[in-house]
């Protein structure tokens, strides 16, 4: 099946990421401008209470520097995620969500877990473990680009680089990412068949191009058929010319 069919840009693909970051802004700026600390429905570990967090932390945060830092690449790694795998798309951000929380819910810290970096680990985990999974050049190549600008993530999810940060949620994305790699499926990508030699059918005996090479590859100069010439002697024309006697009905008078 051509690759075509399962990559199409939509208004899907940068309509819903825009939605997210609007939303997420907007918890931002109404928790400042109502001044109410909306950080206490975050996550706090194995409490009951904290399990609210599992669903709202993504949304909230607690500096403009943590949300402008997490808003740039969320939007540009969920524009990708649901531009190569659209089918799975929504249940790796709804589910990336959920599981992720759990997974911070259990081992994290005495303290509120909050924002959307645990959704920017699930989507990188994914996102490189998925494309690396397939071996399909255009989905390595996005893993490839996923590495190069956010390959530096990946010290964040130690203890001890940052205490100010939940290495925690980090670890818990990276987790999930690549648990959802593993097992959601991906159709059977195959690349479009340009030229007669990528047909299963190809015979390169039959092909009129493969005939100039010999068996050990090297090229040889096939002799062109000679033309046929065929004589052809021009026939004389024939003429029968008939003669046909009128007869005279007209009589002589006196």
């Amino acid at each position: 099946m051509n690759d075509y069919h399962h990559f199409k840009f939509t208004p899907s693909v940068w309509l819903l990421p825009t939605l997210l970051l609007i939303l997420i802004w907007f918890v931002f700026f109404l928790e400042h401008s109502l001044n109410v600390n909306l950080t206490s429905h975050g996550i706090l570990p194995r409490t009951v209470s904290g399990l609210q967090g599992v669903i709202f932390s993504p949304f909230l945060h607690g500096s403009l520097n943590h949300i402008a830092n997490n808003s740039i690449p969320l939007f540009i790694l969920t524009t990708a995620l649901i531009y190569f795998y659209r089918d799975i798309s929504l249940k790796v951000l709804c589910y990336g969500i959920l599981l992720s929380g759990l997974i911070t819910w259990v081992i994290g810290r005495e303290s509120y877990h909050i924002g959307a970096s645990s959704l920017i680990y699930v989507l990188v985990s994914f996102i490189f473990f998925k494309g690396m999974m397939t071996q399909y050049y255009r989905l390595m190549a996005l893993s490839m680009a996923v590495v190069m600008f956010y390959g530096g993530m990946i010290w964040y999810v130690f203890p001890d680089i940052d205490k100010t940060i939940s290495w925690e949620g980090h670890l818990a994305g990276l987790i999930t990412g690549f648990f959802f790699a593993a097992y959601y499926k991906t159709p059977d990508y195959k690349k479009a068949i340009l030229y007669d030699w990528e047909k299963p059918d190809f015979n390169p005996e039959e092909d009129m191009f493969m005939k100039h090479f010999d068996e050990n590859g090297n090229f040889v100069n096939t002799s062109e058929p000679e033309e046929l010439i065929v004589e052809i002697t021009p026939t004389p024309a024939q003429y029968v010319y008939v003669f046909k006697e009128t007869p005279n009905d007209t009589k002589q008078s006196d």
